[in-house]
């Protein structure tokens, strides 16, 4: 072995594995300080990729779960606002029922009880505006689905969140078929030998059965209306009159397929088939037609679109209008339908549902519409079948009122349960469902991160120690090293 005294080439040795050491010890140091193994891109570049990821994840799920918490506060808020709008329907009705109860109640009752009527109206009109989350209006529809129409006799009814908001020229509404009502029409006039005889004129409806017998006093119109007198004390939903050729006509009061009705006469031919012969109604049509080009379901006036529609999934308008196939047919004319239909108009949509962000990541959206609960909104569309074109409309100072109201109360119960179920559904199976797979997937990525990031402080500190005890050892064997080229001065001297 060679003996120089310029280079120490051990030292140098000594003092390169020192540094290495020292510079292993630091970074053993900053690690158990911080608590991660990562504290710099250089410890571990595809390891930081990966955590940072998941770490802007872990933060998007928390944010996500808040939103989630809050929109559930916001349904439970909106629903016990439709709970008491839910609560005032339920009086209004039984107040209508206690106005129909026509053999006891005078007009002071009557007023009475439309004072009270009124002052629930009110309530209810109070509570849609003033219904609030936050500064978030939650029943004044600001927050629902709004709808027009352009056409005689179309009128916008319903729509889901499934409906597409209509862009530019709206959709277009083409009726094939209109909706009929269920009637039937005698074949023999009532004649004045029949009325001294004693003809006996019957109609049963929904288990309901109205029966008037004439006298020797009777004409034709006076055992009419003393029929209708009849029917409408027995709450049948028909009407009864005498048509241009003498004969008598039964039509009920709404349109569609589902109502029914049957009718009997002493005489053959005055109401029923034979004498006596109970005789069942013509069905009544629904409306058919296509909304925006697309398939919708009729349902008397009312036509839906069809379930998977891409344009008008749920949207629901109402046709009462005439149809004008052909403006220059003569009368007596058999004219066509199109086999296209006829176009009545068109309706627009505006889509203002309320969006909830519910995931980590874009698109992970959720949205419920929440329709106008105030008075002139609720039960809209049904002035052909109740006089009433919505629930602020209605009084009940007369009988046939009060029974009209009815309809309409139930009608707007119906649209206030409906969407309350609608809201406790969208709570229940997306909300909450979506907030539990939150959090275990928020758990399980803090889970996968940790193990990327966090330092292992058993394994990192034996990690120290081994490098601290390196440390010591390289130090005192470059003291050693050092020592070496004194030797040659042994050899010098």
């Amino acid at each position: 072995m060679s003996t120089r005294i310029n280079h120490n080439i051990s030292a140098l040795n000594t003092h390169r594995f020192l540094n290495k050491n020292q510079d292993a010890m630091a970074k053993t140091l900053e690690k158990l300080s911080s608590g991660q193994k990562i504290n710099r891109a250089a410890d571990s570049p595809a390891s930081l990729v990966i955590s940072e990821q998941m770490r802007a994840q872990v933060a998007g799920l928390s944010q996500a779960i808040d939103n989630s918490e809050t929109a559930i506060s916001l349904v439970q808020t909106t629903e016990a606002n439709m709970a008491e709008i839910n609560n005032m329907l339920v009086s209004l009705r039984q107040l209508a029922i206690h106005a129909s109860n026509e053999g006891v109640n005078d007009q002071v009752m009557l007023e009475a009880d439309q004072s009270e009527i009124d002052n629930i109206l009110q309530t209810i009109d109070r509570i849609s505006k003033q219904a609030q989350f936050g500064n978030k209006r939650l029943l004044d529809g600001s927050s629902g689905i709004n709808g027009t129409a352009t056409g005689k006799g179309l009128e916008f009814v319903n729509a889901t969140s499934k409906t597409m908001g209509s862009h530019g020229n709206g959709f277009n509404v083409k009726i094939t078929q209109l909706a009929s009502k269920t009637r039937i029409d005698g074949t023999a006039v009532l004649s004045p030998e029949m009325i001294d005889a004693g003809e006996t004129l019957t109609v049963i409806e929904n288990g309901k059965i109205a029966k008037y017998t004439t006298t020797a006093d009777d004409t034709a119109e006076t055992a009419i209306q003393n029929l209708r007198s009849e029917i409408n004390r027995k709450g049948l939903e028909l009407e009864v009159d005498l048509n241009d050729n003498g004969t008598i006509g039964v039509v009920h009061q709404e349109y569609g397929s589902k109502t029914k009705f049957e009718v009997s006469s002493s005489s053959g031919g005055v109401l029923g088939g034979t004498d006596g012969e109970i005789t069942s109604a013509i069905r009544g049509n629904d409306i058919r037609g296509t909304i925006n080009g697309e398939s919708a379901i009729g349902n008397a006036q009312v036509l839906t679109g069809v379930k998977g529609a891409k344009c008008t999934d749920g949207l629901s308008i109402r046709y009462s209008g005439a149809l004008d196939v052909d403006s220059g047919a003569n009368d007596g004319d058999v004219v066509e339908m199109p086999a296209g239909g006829i176009s009545v108009g068109r309706i627009f949509v505006s889509q203002n549902a309320l969006n909830f962000q519910i995931g980590a990541n874009s698109g992970q959206t959720a949205g419920i519409s929440v329709k106008n609960m105030s008075t002139e909104s609720l039960a809209r569309g049904f002035s052909e079948e109740t006089g009433f074109s919505n629930l602020s409309e209605i009084h009940v100072r007369d009988f046939e009122s009060a029974q009209s109201s009815l309809k309409l109360i139930d009608n707007a119960i119906n649209q206030v349960t409906s969407a309350r179920g609608d809201l406790g559904a969208f709570q229940k199976n997306t909300l909450e469902s979506n907030l539990s797979n939150l959090r275990v997937a928020h758990e399980n990525l803090v889970s996968s991160e940790s193990i990327i990031r966090d330092v292992d402080m058993a394994k990192e500190m034996a990690t120290f120690t081994r490098n601290q005890i390196m440390t010591e050892a390289s130090t005192a064997m470059l003291a050693q090293a050092n020592q070496t080229p004194q030797s040659v001065l042994r050899l010098l001297g």
